[in-house]
C-alpha cells in the first residue's frame, strides 16, 4: 500500500525539477555571450603556484637524471 505514496512524492519531485527549476538570468546570459570577447578572469586562478615549494627536498631534484637512467636501462 505505501508503494502509491512513494511513487506519487517521485512524480511530485520530479515535476518540481523538471518545471520549477532555477530561473535563467537573461540579462546575464546576454551580457556574456555580447562580451568582449575576453573572460573574465576570477582571482583564485589567475596565480599558478608551485605544488613543491614548501618540499625541502626539491632543490636537490634534477630533472635530468629521470632521463639519463632510462636511457642506461636501455
Amino acid at each position: 500500500m505505501g508503494r502509491g505514496r512513494a511513487k506519487a512524492k517521485q512524480t511530485k519531485v520530479a515535476r518540481a525539477l523538471k518545471y520549477g527549476g532555477p530561473q535563467t538570468d537573461l540579462d546575464r546570459l546576454q551580457a556574456e555571450l555580447a562580451g568582449s570577447g575576453e573572460a573574465p578572469l576570477d582571482g583564485h586562478y589567475d596565480v599558478v603556484e608551485d605544488p613543491y615549494a614548501d618540499d625541502p627536498y626539491a632543490k636537490y631534484y634534477d630533472e635530468n637524471d629521470d632521463e639519463d637512467d632510462e636511457s642506461q636501462a636501455r
